[in-house]
């Protein structure tokens, strides 16, 4: 996708809805459920080739995801997704619309109250080159039927999910989902070992590939890591400082750098539903992802940036890390196996600070690829 604006679009042709050059695309924090579905809203954005319902990008994918999975018209996937659509998740890989149909009712029916509240939506682009959006929701259901996680429980539980997703002409045609899949199985009872052992065990029947990893980029050789981040994905100054500062923390592993970035106040919001404050607590939980693959390359694979009502900007990193299953933390006593994370992180940065931190990964799938390596090896 072209670089391309995130401001309001000028006015269109004779013929076609022409929005206003002074109105602004929704944003999600300030506002209640039916502000983000208008039913009496002119179309502020031009949105070729989207339905008329959709007056923005971001009232696209609130709605759309809310007919799907809240009004249940699972059907609507089949004009919202292209019938070749990837979905890359934390689990695997969606290579059709078919499956990702299945993968849909499936978990309806095993959650049947769930409820997905929309947070944020930060995105770029436009209808000619394309939309990018990342959509961060906080899921609220109880465990109440039979399905892949056994018995029901009848406990709820509480995750939180980002969607990244790529559109054009009202399709869905690549997506990212990231879900803490770990929060959702310790908050229902299960014991997560024994979990991710039963599916890495059908993964392998099945004949799933590992991930397997020889080297990464963050060392070339002997030679140090890169002296200065690559900022070739970053669309304004913003984004690029923004890449230099993980740069730095991440692979240069210069974690006294939180200190300096993060607001005093700050607020962090993590996998397993933590809530921490302050950047002491911030480099922590840093420096606790590392330390499970303390060999680890972060690289950063897409960003985008909208000014926030709130003040400052926020920003959207999607991202990955590889390495090895070297340290101790959560998932037990390091095994040596191959590790890959895929992860989105939203920032908050105002005044030059980071002021709030939301970072989606998933420890479960981490879990699972350790025990598919162990079921190979023996």
């Amino acid at each position: 996708m072209t670089d391309s604006s995130n401001k309001p679009a000028k006015p269109v042709e004779s013929g076609k809805v022409t929005p206003s050059p002074d109105a602004a695309v929704l944003q999600v924090e300030r506002r209640d459920f039916t502000q983000l579905v208008p039913e009496d809203r002119p179309r502020v954005q031009s949105m070729r080739g989207f339905d008329p319902c959709y007056t923005d990008i971001v009232d696209y994918i609130i709605r759309c995801t809310h007919r799907i999975w809240d009004e249940r018209d699972v059907g609507l996937i089949y004009t919202h997704y292209t019938h070749n659509c990837v979905a890359y998740t934390t689990m695997g890989t969606m290579y059709d619309r078919e499956t990702h149909i299945r993968d849909t009712i499936q978990r309806l029916v095993e959650f049947p109250d769930r409820r997905g509240m929309a947070q944020q939506v930060i995105w770029r682009g436009n209808d000619v080159d394309g939309f990018y959006t990342s959509h961060m929701t906080h899921g609220l259901g109880r465990h109440s039927q039979f399905g892949s996680w056994g018995k029901p429980t009848g406990r709820t539980y509480c995750t939180r999910t980002v969607a990244e997703c790529m559109i054009l002409e009202n399709k869905i045609y690549k997506e990212w989902i990231v879900r803490d899949n770990m929060g959702p199985v310790i908050q229902i009872g299960l014991d997560p070992h024994v979990f991710a052992e039963g599916v890495a065990r059908k993964k392998v029947e099945n004949g799933e590939a590992m991930f397997d990893l020889v080297e990464n980029r963050r060392l070339l050789g002997q030679y140090p890591p890169e002296t200065e981040a690559d900022t070739s994905i970053a669309h304004n100054e913003g984004e690029a400082e923004l890449l230099r500062w993980l740069h730095h923390i991440y692979n240069k592993r210069m974690f006294g750098l939180i200190r300096d970035i993060y607001a005093p106040n700050c607020q962090w919001h993590g996998p397993l539903m933590r809530e921490i404050a302050g950047p002491a607590a911030v480099l922590q939980q840093t420096m606790r992802l590392v330390a499970l693959l303390p060999d680890c390359a972060f690289v950063p694979q897409h960003i985008c940036s909208v000014d926030s009502e709130e003040g400052g900007t926020k920003y959207a990193l999607r991202w990955t890390m590889d390495g090895h299953h070297l340290g101790y933390g959560s998932l037990g006593a390091p095994t040596g196996h191959p590790l890959h994370v895929m992860g989105v992180t939203h920032f908050h940065i105002r005044d030059g600070k980071i002021v709030d931190e939301w970072v989606v990964y998933d420890e479960l799938a981490m879990l699972v690829q350790l025990k598919m390596s162990a079921l190979q090896a023996s």
